[in-house]
Parts: C-alpha cells; structure tokens; sequence
C-alpha cells in the first residue's frame, strides 16, 4: 500500500491540468517527423527556409509551415541578416531535455549542443555538409583564378543560399569570398611575374583581370610596387643570388 501522503502528492500533482496540458501539447507538436526533425537540426545549426529545404529535400512553403508552427511554440527563434531571415533553437531548459531524450530514444550522440552559438567553429555551428561544400567552393575558385565565378553561381552549383555561402566561407576561411580570391590572384600574379615571360597583360587575365589598369592598380595596393617594378625588383634578386 501507499502511503496517504504519497497518494495526496499524487493527487494533487494530477490535479494540474495545465501543467499536462503543455506536456502533451509540446509531445503532439513533435509527433510530426518532419517537423522533429527540423527541431533537431535547428539544435545544431542556423539555416534559412531555402538551406533547410534543400538538406530535407522539401519545397520552401512547406518548411515555412512548420518553422511557424515550431517559432509559434516558443520551440525556434529567428533573426533577419539582410534579406535573409535564418532560424536557430535557443538554448533554453526545455529544448535541452527535449534534444536529450531525442538523442537517448534514438541512440545519437550530439556533443555539441551545449556549445554557444556564438562561438563559431565548423564542428558545431555548421552542418559538416555546409563545411565540406564551402571547402569545394574554396577549391573552385583557386583552380580557376582567370575566371570571374560570381557569389550566385557558386550558390547555385553547390545548392546553398547565397547568404549562408557567404558567411560560412568568411568563418572558415576568415576573409570573405572577395578578398581571399584576391589574395591568391595577387599572390599568383607575383609568382607568374618572377617565374615567366608573360607580358602584365597576359599576367592580368591569367588572374582574373581583363582591365590591366584594374590588374596593376590593384597589384600595387597589394604589394606597394606595380607589376613591373615587382618584376624588376626580384628579377635582381635572382641574379644576385
């Protein structure tokens, strides 16, 4: 038997309907997979109605739904960058017992849910299929330096907004996309100058430039001497050395 004080407890714990009430409604929300699912990749990283579409293999309208269903909830929030609208499961009590009993019911192991979202590292605040298309982002550019590859279509080969590409390549990388692609122009601009022939113009498209005006304006803000005097300067070097 019970003890009559344990029965009154219970009693008396049964008697709050409302607290039930947001139990059974907060379980009946997460009853839909896709919409579970969504809560759980939300645990793990910042996306856009575009990106989430893409990694669920859904149309953009139907992502939309269940983000309001979930930031309705109280369960997601969001937040504006530009044009871009992206969503993330704050840290908050619930959504930590509701991750923890997701990964113990399906045997995962998520060890970066109690990292900050403000610390930004590629293991946490990224999924590894967003680190991995910005690192072949990275590689199509460097192999490619004579051709002008615009922020859209590299976007729309690698399936990512434009938006997220952007700063999941700054965060990587640690520049944006501009200045890192000029970076490697300039630096193989200078090595074509000391190593070949090539005339500054043929230097100039080789990297990208079909202005060689732009080329050796741009050469000299990047190394304080133009395309000829840099030329010149390690040419002599060379042959005194």
């Amino acid at each position: 038997m019970h003890s009559n004080f344990k029965i009154d407890f219970l009693k008396k714990e049964l008697a709050q309907e409302a607290m039930f009430q947001v139990v059974a409604q907060m379980f009946s929300l997460l009853s839909d997979t896709t919409r579970l699912k969504i809560f759980w990749l939300l645990c793990h990283a910042q996306e856009c109605v575009n990106d989430i579409a893409q990694l669920m293999d859904m149309t953009m309208p139907a992502v939309s739904h269940h983000l309001r269903v979930l930031k309705d909830s109280g369960l997601i929030e969001s937040y504006r960058d530009g044009k871009e609208v992206f969503y993330s499961a704050p840290k908050t009590e619930k959504n930590k017992i509701l991750h923890d009993m997701m990964e113990k019911l399906m045997e995962m192991s998520c060890p970066d849910f109690e990292g900050n979202h403000e610390q930004i590292n590629e293991n946490s605040r990224y999924m590894e299929n967003q680190v991995e298309a910005i690192k072949k982002v990275h590689e199509r550019l460097t192999e490619n330096l004579s051709k002008r590859i615009t922020i859209d279509e590299l976007a729309h080969e690698f399936y990512m907004n434009p938006t997220t590409l952007k700063t999941v390549f700054k965060d990587v990388y640690g520049t944006s996309v501009a200045a890192h692609i000029k970076q490697h122009r300039m630096e193989k601009a200078a090595e074509l100058l000391c190593s070949t022939e090539m005339s500054v113009n043929e230097i100039a498209l080789a990297v990208g430039y079909e202005s060689q005006s732009k080329f050796s304006a741009t050469f000299k803000d990047f190394y304080s001497v133009t395309p000829n005097e840099y030329k010149k300067k390690h040419s002599y070097s060379a042959l005194k050395n």
